[in-house]
């Protein structure tokens, strides 16, 4: 009687944990990460975000920096020097560069991006307005990779596969939720920092990259504002006329 009583105690606690396991799929790790950034509500209301900051890499000054995200698919950086004024934008399945020197505007440059570049733009543009949903990212399959720790942080990993083979694969603090790092199929490591809440969303207040051969790039947003609502012209592939 003993040994069957234990047997059936071995048999409950296998199913407990396996049900535990069960439960701690992508889904729940997903719905964790998002809570900490904000309510289901605030998070699928966001429609556009537009952040204002400046640009800092190694040897060169910071640049002020302009980054818009609007859906669906629709994104635009602009990055400010004295010699340049440089945006590359993405307008559905067109995207584009355009390099103008500011003290003649009559000197510019339009380059039309490649199908791959175009690719991880659409990625980068889903990924920042989803915050992680996949029912926003409907191309997109998410795996729960395991628990790993980063930084004596105890972490759970999830990739995020978009077409072409761009991949975020993203370590989130298992007690909180909170985004610790993310890294690229390419070998970049993203950071971030800070805090910069609007409209009950939490947005970082730094984004650190550092390549796979150790080079940083720093953008520090002053300002982030949420649902403002752009022209399709400022997206659009601008005309190749000389103007």
């Amino acid at each position: 009687m003993k040994v069957r009583c234990f047997y059936i105690l071995a048999l409950s606690v296998a199913f407990l944990v396996n049900a535990s396991m069960a439960a701690e799929n992508a889904d729940y790790w997903i719905a964790k990460a998002r809570a900490f950034l904000g309510s289901e509500s605030a998070l699928n209301a966001v429609r556009s975000i537009h952040y204002t900051g400046t640009l800092e890499t190694e040897g060169i000054p910071k640049l002020p920096t302009e980054i818009i995200f609007q859906s669906p698919y629709r994104q635009r950086i602009t990055l400010t020097s004295p010699r340049v004024i440089e945006t590359t934008a993405l307008d559905g399945y067109d995207a584009w560069q355009k390099r103008v020197n500011p003290e003649n505007p009559t000197q510019w440059q339009i380059t039309l991006l490649d199908a791959n570049q175009v690719r991880r733009l659409r990625a980068n543009t889903v990924e920042n307005l989803s915050f992680y949903s996949g029912h926003e990212m409907k191309s997109c399959v998410i795996k729960l990779l395991g628990d790993v720790a980063v930084d004596g942080t105890a972490c759970v990993k999830l990739s995020f596969t978009h077409t072409g083979g761009v991949v975020f694969t993203r370590f989130f603090e298992k007690a909180t939720g909170h985004l610790v790092k993310t890294e690229t199929e390419n070998g970049t490591e993203i950071r971030e920092e800070g805090e910069i809440v609007v409209q009950g969303v939490r947005f970082p207040k730094r984004v650190i990259n550092k390549s796979p051969n150790g080079n940083l790039t720093v953008i520090t947003f002053d300002k982030v504002v949420i649902n403002e609502a752009f022209a399709a012209d400022q997206f659009a592939v601008p005309s190749l006329q000389a103007h």
